[in-house]
């Protein structure tokens, strides 16, 4: 399932973390940021240019998706 980020037009005072960065801040490492991606689960990314990014609320809103997510189960 992918999730769309809540404020995806607003990220003029977010930060665009790399995957690497991304796996750092969710504790997991890139090898999994870069499978969530490619069965199209886990955070929104995008491409800029060549280069994969996150926006870093996107990640944190995502992260307490998966905790409320797994509470429920």
């Amino acid at each position: 399932m992918t999730t769309a980020p809540m404020n995806h037009d607003n990220h003029e005072h977010d930060e665009m973390l790399s995957i690497e960065e991304a796996a750092a801040l969710l504790r997991v490492p890139v090898a999994t940021m870069r499978y969530w991606r490619y069965c199209g689960d886990g955070p929104h990314s995008f491409r800029l240019g060549r280069h994969v990014r996150y926006w870093r609320t996107d990640l944190i809103l995502w992260r307490a998706e998966q905790a409320n997510r797994s509470r429920h189960d």
